[in-house]
């Protein structure tokens, strides 16, 4: 009876550093996603700002423009500014930079 108590104990051991590996990796691919939308919405605003009657402006207009909503379960540390911020998804969290827009390419968020 030990010898079952002990082998399951083991085996319980094993799936929850499995199941934490798991959901880490799972976290980590949603900010990487997360990432992508960012730009892909930087890259939209941006589009449709050079398209405009006025073309592009200035980099202020196009980060006013952009919806940093990504998701219910990403966490922003604070309200994200201009130059960045720190995303989370549950115990994990990047710290992204973003590279302002010009005339000839849109915004990047790494």
């Amino acid at each position: 009876m030990v010898s079952i108590m002990v082998i399951l104990g083991v085996l319980g051991s094993v799936g929850v550093k499995k199941y934490d590996n798991f959901t880490h990796t799972a976290s980590e691919q949603i900010l990487t996603t997360a990432v992508y939308e960012l730009n892909t919405r930087e890259k939209l605003i941006w589009v449709d700002m050079k398209l405009s009657i006025d073309g592009y402006t200035k980099d202020d207009d196009i980060y006013t423009a952009l919806d940093t909503n990504v998701g219910s379960r990403l966490k922003w540390t604070s309200r994200p500014n201009i130059g960045g911020g720190t995303l989370h998804c549950e115990s994990v969290s990047r710290v992204l930079t973003r590279k302002p827009s010009s005339i000839i390419e849109a915004a990047k968020w790494q």
